[in-house]
């Protein structure tokens, strides 16, 4: 983990999208701790804004598809036989299968903020051969909210990222994950209920 800013200096932009695309498709790759050291070093000045923001959706966009591509053209019975290459476990395959059934095309959306699902919600729409009109509108807002989201935490913590121990790291992200996840659902809950009523 320690080797993500040692990367995205080396390799910049590049760094930013390689990293995320196969971190997405499934390697163990902290995603949301690429995210928050793109938005450090957009704060240090290593690193403008927008070409960092388009980079990561670029990277996360072409990572979500090629999980999406996956499970359409393999098919769940391929990823329960050789799921575990891509890192892949049965039962939590069987688990996110499960959740994506019960809340539809908002798992794709809400997946990203679920560390080591959000991979599994593009795998599990591409097998349940969600169209890809549908999955593209869900899973690149989604993402989008997502990677803006994590690279202005990292900007805004500023110096105060690298002092925190991976540990923390993880517990900090995985509560904002939380928080941003909780505040956009009661927001789209929101403006769909206003819709019905005004209908």
């Amino acid at each position: 983990m320690e080797t993500i800013p040692h990367f995205l200096s080396t390799y910049g932009y590049l760094g930013i999208f390689l990293l995320l695309m196969v971190g997405i498709v499934g390697l163990p790759i902290p995603d949301e701790v690429v995210l928050a050291f793109a938005g450090y070093m957009v704060f240090k000045g290593f690193f403008h804004p927008l070409p960092t923001v388009l980079t990561a959706l670029l990277g996360t966009f072409c990572g979500i598809t090629v999980s999406y591509s996956l499970g359409r053209s393999l098919g769940f019975y391929f990823l329960q036989k050789y799921g575990h290459n891509l890192h892949i476990s049965l039962e939590r395959l069987a688990r996110v299968q499960s959740w994506f059934h019960r809340v539809g095309k908002w798992a794709i959306f809400f997946g990203y903020f679920i560390m080591g699902v959000r991979h599994l919600t593009a795998l599990t729409a591409g097998a349940s051969r969600v169209r890809f009109r549908v999955f593209a509108l869900f899973a690149y807002s989604g993402g989008f909210l997502w990677a803006l989201s994590y690279i202005c935490l990292g900007y805004f913590l500023g110096e105060e990222l690298p002092k925190l121990s991976p540990e923390l790291r993880q517990g900090f992200f995985i509560g904002s994950g939380i928080v941003i996840l909780s505040i956009s659902a009661f927001f789209i809950f929101r403006y769909f209920k206003n819709r019905r009523l005004a209908s």
